[in-house]
Order: structure tokens, then sequence, then C-alpha cells
């Protein structure tokens, strides 16, 4: 797919050098989405154009190589040290620098948090622990390994999330954190449709992720 935008990649200090990718729109954003798995969720930049979506900045962090090791950077439960380590990289090192570089320094209402599967985890965690910074959040497909707190109250992001039917454990947790943020007085929708676990379906509700979190 051919894009109108500009992807561009820089790469941090963290974890040896881990790499972010940012998907920059034509037009003057209106609105800045950051994710995990940032290789692949930056890529969908041309989703959006095509879709008429907002004008919308991609930042997206690279996962690690490891899988285990990016399940402990994306879920808070396995190794708390690892998850926090990760938490300042992506609030406080990617935040302020694609906000400079890019001029996206919005509201939490024009700011969301994204990511799929595992990332789905992260972007729960990070929408749940910092409702200032991300207005809502975008969550595909989440993992298990993050489960919905005991208690939630005070300031909770609009949540978005989706899983198919023929994922049946990832609906499963999707649907548990549904109930949870509903019965914690949130503004949450889970759609759920025909679909398996994988980028194709992700990246096809994407751009609609993307219009209920910004309008259009």
């Amino acid at each position: 797919m051919s894009l109108a935008g500009e992807l561009i990649t820089e790469t941090f200090g963290y974890d040896g050098g881990r790499q972010v990718t940012v998907y920059v729109p034509a037009d003057r954003p209106e609105a800045v989405v950051f994710a995990g798995d940032g290789e692949l969720i930056a890529q969908w930049g041309g989703d959006l154009e095509a879709a008429d979506a907002p004008a919308t900045v991609i930042v997206g962090a690279h996962r690690s190589a490891d899988e285990t090791l990016r399940l402990h950077e994306y879920s808070p439960g396995f190794e708390p040290e690892r998850f926090s380590a990760h938490e300042r990289f992506f609030l406080e090192d990617v935040g302020p620098w694609a906000r400079s570089r890019f001029g996206v320094d919005l509201p939490a209402e024009r700011t969301a948090v994204c990511g799929v599967s595992a990332g789905g985890e992260l972007a729960l965690a990070m929408g749940l622990r910092h409702p200032d910074v991300y207005g809502s959040v975008l969550c595909a497909s989440p993992g298990g390994g993050y489960r919905p707190p005991a208690a939630m109250s005070g300031s909770l992001p609009r949540t978005y999330l989706v899983a198919g039917t023929l994922e049946p454990f990832f609906l499963q947790n999707a649907t548990r954190w549904r109930d949870a943020l509903r019965d914690a007085g949130a503004d949450v929708v889970l759609h759920e449709r025909v679909g398996s676990h994988g980028d194709a379906f992700w990246r096809e509700e994407f751009p609609l992720m993307v219009a209920w979190a910004f309008g259009r």
C-alpha cells in the first residue's frame, strides 16, 4: 500500500538499542496513537489514509526479539521490574520525544494507546495507570497475563476492545475486561466478529478503532 504520509525510525538507548517507528500523516495531525509492537502497527498508517480517518500520528515502539521478554515488558504481572523499565521508556522517553519531534503535544482526549495480543495487555496497563496521558485504549485480542485489577476507580480511559469468534481464549479475555470496565463505570465497547488471531484481523479493525477514539 502506497503512503501519502511518511515512516521514520529512530533508535533509542533502552535495552541496548530499541527502535521506534513513527507514521507521520501528510496532513496536520489531529491525534496520536502510541503502540507497542511498533514495527507492525506503524505500518498501518496507510489503512488510516484509505479509510479517511482523522490525520493520526502512530508512534510504535518495537518489541523485544525474545518473546518471553516481550511478555514481561508488556504485562505487569510477570516481572514487575522489567515492566516498569519498559513503562518508563514508553512514557518518559518515547512520549516526550514524539510530542516534540512531530508536534503532537495533544491532550489526553486526542491521545490513545494501542496494542494487539500481548501488546493489548500493555495498552490496558498503560491506559489504566496513566489515564491523564492516554484518554483512550485501543485493545485487540488481549492475552491473559494481565487481568482487571480487583478495584478500579477514579479516572478511567475510554476503551475499545475487539476479539474474534475464532480465537476463544482471547475473546474470553476481552469479555472479562469489558465487563470489569463497564462495572467500574468506564466508557467501553467490545466488537466481537468473525476472525482469528493475527495481523490481518487486527489491521482491518484499526481504522474503526481510530475513528471511534477521535471521530470522523
